[in-house]
């Protein structure tokens, strides 16, 4: 029973098939813009420009806006480690803050008390699919002048009060690993409020080429294109998205239901607003048994992963503050399997090995 796989059911090798037919496999080809035009409307942003992996979007998006040396970029500890290392590869500062616990995102509360002169930006991550507190964040930002970035990295089909994540902030950036929501294997999307910051975004990822001189380049630049082949696999599972989410969301029902009475609590859905569910994720009221229960699922076959450490508590960004939501959270979490192929009848073997656990 692993963590999660694909659903690849559509039209993908279908397009594949396309682009190989056509000799359009690298960065060039009709998938690469009919991917994004579908993205963007999917999210309902007219400022989408592709790149090959996640990661990339994000250093992407803050070189668009100028971060560098000497800025401070505010970002939950709690987040994967790419919303951090981008921050260094711009040069600029990461200064982390707490989580809230009923939610695990980034507490607006915290992000008042990080912010200094230098700071420049403010990184909200939907952490495992749940929405941030958009309004109280776009809130800060405004009335101290910050950019705000949203990492939206596993936030496909999450919403907060009607709008899709990643429609709030200057720029957002989206994920499409092997184990997203939608999938090109490898592959990332940067959204932009401004089409100045889109294009700023675009010039940058193709080395700052000049549109019009060739191998004229007036910057430093960097090759973050997707290709054709990824597009076209992105494009075919853009033509389903909503099934798939839905899915997720039924999975997510069927842990809770299932999970009723243990000792842990379920990362659930948001009042104003509807989690993607990315991942089903767990806290254990006793972090002394995540292991032992790892280890117990293991036995049955089940895949599952822990939550991720904490940034502040890693070699490269060690510092000595402490953020204990961020840090219970990471000692207690665990993901559990939720693929869209998951039947009931798997959560519910799933949930009964967790039930023998909790009985021993």
């Amino acid at each position: 029973m692993p963590l999660y796989r694909p659903s690849l059911k559509g039209r993908e090798k279908d397009y594949v098939n396309q682009c190989i037919d056509s000799s359009w496999i690298s960065s060039r080809g009709v998938f690469v813009e009919r991917f994004e035009s579908a993205f963007g409307e999917f999210v309902g942003s007219r400022h989408a420009t592709s790149v090959c992996n996640g990661t990339v979007a994000l250093h992407l998006a803050m070189e668009a806006l100028g971060l560098s040396a000497g800025d401070e970029v505010i970002v939950p500890a709690l987040t994967y480690i790419a919303s951090v290392n981008t921050i260094l590869q711009t040069g600029a500062a990461p200064v982390f803050v707490d989580s809230l616990e009923q939610t695990w995102q980034l507490d607006p509360d915290d992000v008042r008390r990080r912010i200094t002169p230098r700071t420049k930006a403010v990184m909200a991550v939907h952490l495992y699919g749940y929405p941030c507190d958009m309004d109280e964040l776009v809130a800060v930002c405004d009335e101290h002048g910050l950019y705000l970035i949203e990492d939206c990295a596993e936030a496909f089909g999450t919403y907060y009060k009607g709008r899709h994540a990643g429609t709030f902030g200057d720029v957002a950036t989206f994920s499409f690993f092997g184990n997203k929501t939608i999938t090109t294997g490898e592959g990332g999307m940067v959204v932009a409020r401004t089409k100045e910051t889109l294009d700023r975004a675009f010039h940058l990822k193709t080395q700052a080429v000049s549109p019009d001189r060739e191998y004229w380049h007036d910057a430093v630049g960097y090759n973050y294109r997707m290709t054709n082949v990824c597009a076209a696999i992105g494009l075919a599972q853009l033509e389903n998205p909503h099934t798939v989410i839905a899915r997720k969301r039924q999975i997510a029902a069927w842990y809770k239901e299932e999970l009723h009475g243990l000792p842990l609590t379920m990362l659930g859905e948001p009042v104003d607003g509807q989690s993607s569910f990315w991942m089903c994720s767990i806290v254990l009221h006793d972090p002394d048994a995540r292991q032992d229960l790892r280890g117990w699922l293991k036995n049955d076959n089940v895949e599952t992963r822990p939550v991720f450490y904490p940034a502040h508590t890693l070699p490269h960004c060690k510092t000595h503050d402490r953020f204990p939501v961020a840090e219970m959270l990471s000692a207690s979490g665990i993901n559990l399997p939720s693929f869209p192929d998951l039947s009931h009848e798997n959560v519910r073997s799933i949930c009964s090995s967790i039930r023998a656990f909790f009985a021993r």
